[in-house]
């Protein structure tokens, strides 16, 4: 049989499989093919795995069909050959009922590196919201006005932004394991940094090394997670990973003071970068981009996990950068309307509570603490909900897009009573409500550049997040102009409820129902006949 090869067409790829005398014919799906009415060469175990075969042309013994999805590839392979096969990733279990899909102990591989990517979402934003307790002691030290602490807050996203895509990139071609320790060292070391600062330029610096080495990390976190999760439970592990992040923005006001009053609020950033280098250490002894290579994983975990790519074909195989970009904007977009309110949450809150309603630095930390508290409840309870919605439904608009739409519309009616009362009670669930709403978002949205593009999840992750990387960058210094202009500490909050609004509407343009369909080149593509 001659070399397999594909060739553009739409939004897929017509794949010549060469002279192959056995076509196929009446498969299950529909697709009618072959010579003089020739029997199916498909099992019928093997028909499942074809949701979708569109044959085109036969022309000169060479079979022409479109590739539609990764689940064609052990169709093809029992088919076809192994050549085939090599063009495409083996199909990812997406049922319940699978008989892959069993139960896993407490402390299997796959579940200690997830722990292990739990642990890193909730240090780095400890190490980037810390900033914002401590606000209330350095801006008098170092003479700061509001609009001042405003850009120390977003400083940290200008790097944080540009690094989104690249950092992504390198976690796909590179692999989470390198990738990951050095951005780590980085975000600790300037953690550190930040409390050696003496002014307000060498705060902005600290703070925009601290993005920097944070750039990376979530999407290639995301990339780990694409090898070492379950499909069916993507949903679960990214509300999981994020609801520790928010467990971390509930912990680090009262931790911060607490730290402050031991150490100083230059103590305070010393000591968090300290345990920061401690989970390097970790994380580099104990994960293996190719779960394969780990020493405690189980062939169970192993026939659950989807294929790893090794680093020969990632280095082989570019970023499809245009269709992925176009594909990623509508949920870039969705998710910069997110991030907006979520940076005025973790940069402003704590003064929020403060400046409006004159409570002591400790009071206002617990008030800021139980609001990031329900978000942590959001974050979790999102990732099940859109995994069980896709477990009952198979459908993935309903599990992913529509879950967004109705979490983004409960927000912006919770935000509601804040413009009609002034009660401390009611402000405090006000806010709580609409950020466990907007925080339930979080699961699905993660697990759409996953359901999108899963060999270039994190490079699909770094572009959405740079809708939250750019928000990071406008709204804490927007909500300190409208401070200092106003003296109203309740008139930004429109700005959220109007972009939830606006948001709801985008999210109709993302399908993560519809992968992006690009050829693996591997060895097997330099064959000749």
């Amino acid at each position: 049989m001659g070399a397999p090869s594909f060739s553009p067409y739409r939004d897929g790829y017509w794949l010549s499989l060469g002279q192959h005398r056995d076509p196929l014919s009446d498969l299950r799906s529909g697709v009618h093919a072959g010579k003089n009415g020739s029997s199916s060469v498909l099992p019928e175990s093997a028909c499942k795995f074809v949701p979708k075969i569109v044959l085109l042309a036969r022309k000169q013994s060479t079979l022409l069909v479109i590739i539609g999805a990764s689940e064609l590839t052990r169709a093809l392979q029992t088919a076809f050959s192994s050549d085939a096969a090599d063009l495409l990733l083996p199909p990812e279990p997406m049922h319940d009922k699978s008989p892959l899909l069993t139960k896993k102990k407490a402390f299997a591989a796959t579940n200690t590196v997830l722990l292990l990517l739990c642990l890193m979402y909730f240090l780095t934003y400890i190490d980037r919201v810390n900033v914002s307790t401590a606000s209330n002691i350095f801006e008098k030290e170092l003479h700061l006005n509001k609009t001042e602490v405003g850009f120390i807050f977003s400083a940290f996203a200008y790097p944080y932004l540009l690094f989104q895509i690249f950092g992504g990139y390198l976690g796909d071609r590179f692999g989470p394991r390198k990738v990951l320790t050095i951005c780590s060292l980085i975000w600790a070391a300037s953690t550190i940094l930040t409390g050696l600062t003496g002014g307000f330029v060498s705060m902005v610096i600290a703070r925009m090394l601290l993005g920097f080495g944070e750039g990376a990390t979530f999407p290639t976190a995301t990339s780990a997670m694409s090898s070492w999760t379950r499909p069916v439970d993507r949903g679960f592990a990214q509300g999981l990973t994020h609801s520790f992040s928010r467990v971390g923005n509930s912990l680090t006001p009262p931790m911060v003071v607490a730290l402050m009053a031991l150490t100083g609020w230059r103590g305070s950033f010393i000591v968090l970068g300290i345990v920061s280098c401690l989970w390097v250490v970790v994380w580099y002894i104990a994960f293996r981009d190719n779960p394969a290579d780990h020493p405690r994983i189980t062939q169970q975990e192993l026939s659950e996990l989807p294929a790893y790519v090794d680093s020969t074909t990632r280095l082989r195989n570019r970023v499809p950068w245009q269709p992925l970009v176009l594909r990623m904007l509508p949920v870039t977009f969705v998710y910069f309307c997110y991030g907006w309110t979520l940076w005025l949450y973790l940069s402003w809150l704590p003064q929020y509570f403060k400046n409006q309603y004159h409570l002591e630095l400790k009071d206002s930390a617990l008030f800021a603490m139980s609001v990031f508290f329900a978000g942590t409840l959001g974050d979790a309870l999102g990732g099940v909900v859109s995994d069980l919605i896709l477990r009952k439904t198979k459908d993935l608009l309903k599990a992913r897009r529509n879950l967004v739409v109705v979490c983004f519309l409960c927000s912006l009616v919770c935000m509601i009573p804040m413009f009609l009362t002034t009660d401390l009670t009611t402000l405090v669930i006000c806010l709580a409500s609409a950020f466990f709403f907007a925080e339930m978002t979080i699961g699905p949205m993660w697990a759409i550049p996953m359901d999108i593009a899963p060999r270039f999840s994190g490079s699909a992750s770094g572009i959405m997040n740079c809708g939250s990387a750019l928000a990071a960058i406008l709204s804490p210094v927007v909500f300190g102009y409208i401070i200092d202009t106003t003296h109203n500490w309740t008139l930004p909050f429109i700005g959220s409820m109007g972009l939830f609004a606006i948001g709801s509407i985008v999210a109709f343009w993302m399908k993560p129902d519809e992968s992006l369909c690009v050829p693996v080149m591997t060895s097997s593509m330099n064959r000749g006949t």
